[in-house]
């Protein structure tokens, strides 16, 4: 008896100290000898030296003079890594896809300068006063989707709702087990109550532009013109990756999104458009990979090193 626990002891404790003693300490001496920056996260400092990220986590940009990362259907959190699993044919899948081109796409082969979509949309918005009606009716998630987007449209919502107690009425008609309505619930009849005053002005949110009025309305208008001859745009230009933290966009993203890059910088250093344009070229240029040395894959560039990089290019050009 003895003997046998003797043996048992003697397996669970050697196993303890080679699995959860030697294994590790050997893996830490072999990434610190080895691979330190690789066992430190990747981090990427600024020009001060500070920790601003990882190179392997997407972060968010928002501003014109930066490269965008892909979309990520966890807002860019670490701790939440995963994707929508909407279906292609999910109606806001196809609502999100339609919000990130409303703003950005082209027509194939016209300059924007001459004609541009955006313009084409919001005129011909101008034209239909019952255009927001008529979204609101037909796309009632996205009304909701309005209105649960920024705390300000939910308040804005709730003071209509207590002038408004007929739609509170019919809602709960309507829902008999739900309970009081929210703000969202009642987006629709919020929508139609304001279609006058939002075809005057569209509420769109100043810093985030997938709500702006070109990327609302982008799809509607899209199904009025089906013939429009639009240029087509890299696939993670809209679609978001499995993890919603993938760091790397593909080099024609990058191309994609260079006119409005360099405009942004040309504006705010006060310098010479095609010079700004020339540097950052030369700077996707060094940035650009692709994986096991271009051998699989396409040529991609990491969205957080090459802004980094441009930030401390941009700073050396004299204003």
């Amino acid at each position: 008896m003895l003997r046998h626990l003797r043996a048992n002891l003697w397996l669970l404790f050697s196993t303890l100290f080679l699995c959860c003693f030697l294994y590790i300490l050997a893996l830490w001496l072999v990434g610190q000898a080895f691979f330190p920056r690789q066992a430190a996260g990747s981090l990427l400092t600024d020009h001060e030296g500070k920790p601003v990220g990882s190179r392997l986590i997407a972060q968010p940009f928002s501003g014109p003079e930066y490269f965008h990362p892909r979309p990520s259907a966890v807002s860019y959190n670490a701790s939440a890594s995963g994707a929508s699993n909407w279906g292609p044919s999910h109606y806001l899948l196809r609502d999100r896809v339609a919000r990130q081109l409303g703003p950005i796409v082209r027509y194939r082969g016209i300059p924007a300068s001459e004609r541009s979509v955006q313009r084409d949309i919001e005129e011909w918005f101008r034209q239909k006063p019952d255009v927001v009606a008529i979204w609101a009716d037909r796309n009632p998630g996205l009304a909701r989707a309005w209105v649960n987007a920024d705390d300000r449209h939910k308040a804005a919502v709730a003071r209509w709702q207590e002038d408004h107690r007929q739609a509170v009425s019919e809602w709960k008609g309507q829902n008999p087990s739900a309970g009081d309505p929210g703000p969202a619930d009642l987006a629709v009849p919020f929508f139609r109550s304001h279609a006058e005053a939002f075809h005057r002005s569209w509420p769109k949110l100043v810093d985030d532009p997938s709500w702006s009025l070109p990327a609302v309305f982008f799809d509607m208008w899209l199904q009025d013109h089906p013939d429009a001859d639009l240029e087509r745009v890299p696939a993670d230009l809209v679609m978001a990756s499995a993890s919603g933290l993938d760091p790397h966009i593909t080099w024609k993203n990058a191309r994609y999104q260079l006119d409005r890059v360099a405009a942004a910088w040309a504006d705010k250093t006060q310098v010479d458009p095609a010079q700004v344009r020339r540097e950052i070229e030369k700077l996707l240029e060094e940035k650009r990979e692709a994986p096991l040395g271009g051998w699989v894959g396409v040529p991609m560039v990491n969205v957080l090193e090459v802004n980094l990089a441009l930030s401390k290019k941009m700073a050396t050009l004299k204003y």
